[in-house]
């Protein structure tokens, strides 16, 4: 569903991003772990064209969105919830989805979306600024849906969540999967990683330095987390 190959990013004159080589297939949860600082913000940020690339490729369903402006990639079916969930505070739950909508029939509707979300449904009249964090994440996570998502990139979507509503978050992602929607996922939480992934992508200094199925993850995790995620 999603292919990168190639990618090339930075800031300024400062390139952060190598040679960034990963798929994320339909239906399944692609995860990139590394500690802080490594690069995966910032594959994100490419890949959904926040941030131009130097060179590479990134495509959806066979359609080249290389360099191409936000709306023309999330209009191919590309959603994004950054860190820090950045939802539109003054405006009412009901506002902050209809920002997201599409004009044309949507397979994720509000009502289908809201479904997912009952916390929500029970909230349409409140301001985002209003909501707990974790409403605050599930209403990002729901305005990125009703633009009819092919592809979930999710940034750390559980930092600072209770247990709770960790597991929720959990829920939701494991429905996305059944939906058949493509989950690339960035989370420092392992636990939770473990628990929706299909595959694991390990990040160092701007590239891709191990890719691995959840099961051979689990069977070499000690050495992966000594080597690459410990600081």
């Amino acid at each position: 569903m999603l292919q990168i190959e190639g990618l090339e990013a930075g800031y300024g004159a400062g390139q952060v991003l190598f040679g960034i080589n990963l798929a994320a297939p339909k239906g399944k949860v692609t995860a990139i772990i590394g500690r802080n600082g490594v690069g995966k913000t910032t594959t994100l940020k490419t890949a959904v064209g926040l941030i131009r690339a130097s060179s590479g490729k990134v495509a959806v369903a066979g359609q080249d969105l290389s360099n191409k402006p936000v709306h023309s990639i999330v209009r191919a079916g590309v959603g994004y919830v950054p860190e820090g969930r950045q939802i539109f505070p003054r405006l009412s739950v009901l506002e902050n989805l209809r920002v997201g909508q599409r004009r044309r029939p949507k397979v994720w509707t509000e009502e289908r979306v809201l479904e997912l979300f009952p916390n929500l449904k029970n909230r349409l009249k409140n301001a985002g600024h209003a909501l707990s964090g974790g409403e605050q994440q599930m209403l990002a996570i729901a305005r990125a849906l009703v633009t009819d998502v092919q592809v979930l990139m999710l940034d750390e979507p559980t930092q600072g969540l209770a247990p709770k509503v960790v597991e929720q978050i959990a829920g939701v992602i494991r429905h996305l999967k059944q939906e058949g929607v493509a989950i690339l996922l960035v989370e420092q939480n392992l636990n939770l990683t473990e628990s929706v992934s299909d595959d694991i992508l390990v990040m160092s200094k701007g590239k891709i330095v191990e890719k691995l199925t959840i099961a051979e993850f689990k069977r070499d995790e000690e050495r992966i987390h000594h080597q690459w995620l410990t600081i």
